[in-house]
């Protein structure tokens, strides 16, 4: 049903809302505070949304401000109530779910690339990070390269240390026009190629190839959107690091984001309730750490593959099948799986065949089905490959330090352009300073030093669903072969290791050729579409 609204009403309305008459709309022209104030209050009212605004949140407009230019602000008086209410729900009774009415868009700029990981942890929020394959590092604003320089060093330990990676940036540098060169000699463009289509794939390929060089020191700009609430659990997290860097981000992230939504973040750091939370995580932190020491640290780590296969359940894809029937049916959980067991090979594949449907592109995906079973993958891939994966965030995923410990890659290209000397110099100048750091009793900077082409170690534990969603997109023929190849090792693992065959097939856009240059495919259709 629709609403009747008076003329005076319409007039107040009209710009906070995008319509007046369906049942669906947007609001509009408001503090963050006050949108989730009145969904807070939707919950436990019979009115709706715009009667609600209209009794509780403004105040009737002078004559003629409908006819004003620009839409008029809420007034103090709908702010104060919003803020308000917050108190009320959100401190005084602990309702943390108000918090996730509000969202905000915030961007953190010149960000090392050790802390965008720490901003990308969550996973409630959207990230966006500025990409080493289309942004080249070779510039110095300010007349420096772009690299975080911890506060913590002082002396001649920061003279080094600048000295070390001004050096790997002028490698970069150099080497940039030189691979440029290399690949339009390897990959000469062909006859009505587009000459920007063309650029883009070979800068891209050259950029992919020296990223290794650059050190996780080097800075990015990140742009997020999130909840009061998520933003609330990351400063939480933030201001318990050890890292300076990342605490003074907390600092001027919790100062600007209280311009726009203070009433969801009163808790961060007030006595008894913020500042206790964020030192249970540092403290919990710390005594893992020692205990880690203790327990663990001595044991040596056995050669592995790249990844490994470390945990799945091999009854797996007989589970996947029984919940794919459990929502056409109306037995009983238990006892679906039972009839399952019963079933031929033929039949359980048929109807794995019948739930995934007719997939015509890697964006379709079958139902929740495949949530049913799970694989935990050991990873030991170079830090930018690390980077591109870390970023999903609906599967489980923790890494340890970064260090010169497991090696690093060397791209078949950097051999074949005659760059390996300096490739492996900075190699070299990489390890020196991270020992040096680690040396001096600063290991928590060390990995600021450490080249991106350093293998780091982590996991990646995640359902089927989301892993047909990684590996079909990571093994894309326009991704950064370190991933794709590592996403391809995943498929194969699931299909051969875990048995699983049928659910590997079912991912049937996994992408297990290979590709020259990575973009070019990617950058003709995209001139296709502007065309």
């Amino acid at each position: 049903m629709s609403e009747a609204f008076t003329v005076a009403e319409r007039a107040a309305l009209s710009p906070y809302f995008s319509n007046l008459d369906s049942a669906v709309f947007v609001l509009l022209n408001m503090p963050e505070v006050v949108k989730g104030a009145l969904f807070a209050r939707y919950s436990r009212s019979p009115k709706s949304l715009r009667r609600l605004f209209l009794d509780e949140f403004s105040e009737p407009l002078p004559v003629g401000a409908s006819e004003a230019a620009g839409p008029p602000t809420v007034t103090a008086k709908g702010v104060a109530r919003a803020e308000d209410l917050y108190e009320r729900v959100f401190v005084e009774y602990g309702d943390d779910s108000v918090a996730q009415l509000g969202g905000v868009h915030l961007a953190c700029e010149g960000v090392s690339n050790i802390t965008t990981k720490v901003l990308e942890w969550g996973r409630l929020m959207a990230y966006l990070e500025q990409s080493t394959r289309y942004v080249p590092y070779d510039d110095q604003p300010g007349g420096r390269y772009r690299y975080h320089v911890p506060a913590e060093l002082t002396g001649d330990l920061r003279a080094r240390y600048v000295r070390t990676l001004d050096a790997a940036f002028d490698t970069y540098r150099a080497w940039l026009p030189r691979m440029r060169e290399h690949y339009s000699a390897l990959h000469p463009k062909s006859p009505g190629e587009s000459d920007a289509v063309y650029r883009m794939a070979i800068r891209a390929k050259a950029l992919d190839t020296l990223r290794g060089l650059l050190p996780a020191a080097t800075t990015s700009n990140v742009g997020l959107y999130g909840t009061g609430q998520a933003y609330e659990q990351l400063l939480l997290r933030m201001r318990a690091h050890p890292l300076a860097e990342v605490r003074w981000y907390a600092d001027e992230m919790l100062r600007e984001l209280r311009k726009v939504i203070p009433a969801f973040l009163r808790r961060v750091d007030a006595p008894g309730r913020g500042e206790t939370w964020s030192s249970y995580l540092a403290g919990a932190h710390a005594a893992t750490q020692t205990i880690a020491a203790r327990l663990v640290s001595a044991t040596s780590p056995e050669p592995r593959d790249e990844v490994t296969l470390t945990d799945f359940d091999p009854d797996g894809e007989i589970k996947v099948v029984a919940a794919a029937l459990y929502a056409a049916s109306s037995l009983p959980d238990d006892q679906v799986l039972e009839a399952v067991r019963r079933m031929t090979d033929e039949q359980r594949r048929a109807v794995l065949a019948a739930y995934i449907g007719r997939r015509t592109n890697r964006r379709h995906k079958p139902g929740r089905a495949f949530e049913r079973t799970a694989y935990r993958f050991d990873i030991l891939g170079d830090y930018g490959a690390f980077r591109d994966l870390q970023r999903h965030r609906l599967l489980t995923l923790e890494w340890q330090p970064l260090s010169p410990q497991h090696g690093y890659m060397t791209p078949a290209a950097i051999e074949e352009a005659g760059a390996l000397a300096d490739w492996t110099r900075a190699m070299r100048d990489s390890a020196g300073l991270h020992e040096a750091l680690a040396a001096a009793g600063r290991g928590d900077l060390a990995p600021y030093a450490v080249a991106m082409a350093y293998r780091v170690r982590f996991y990646m534990h995640m359902n089927a669903r989301e892993a047909m969603h990684v590996i079909e997109l990571r093994t894309a023929a326009q991704g950064h072969p370190a991933y794709r190849r590592i996403c391809q090792q995943m498929h194969r693992l699931i299909a051969e290791r875990a048995g699983h065959r049928a659910i590997a097939e079912a991912m049937k856009f996994a992408d297990h050729g290979e590709v020259a240059l990575e973009r070019l495919e990617a950058e003709r259709a995209a001139e296709r579409r502007r065309r």
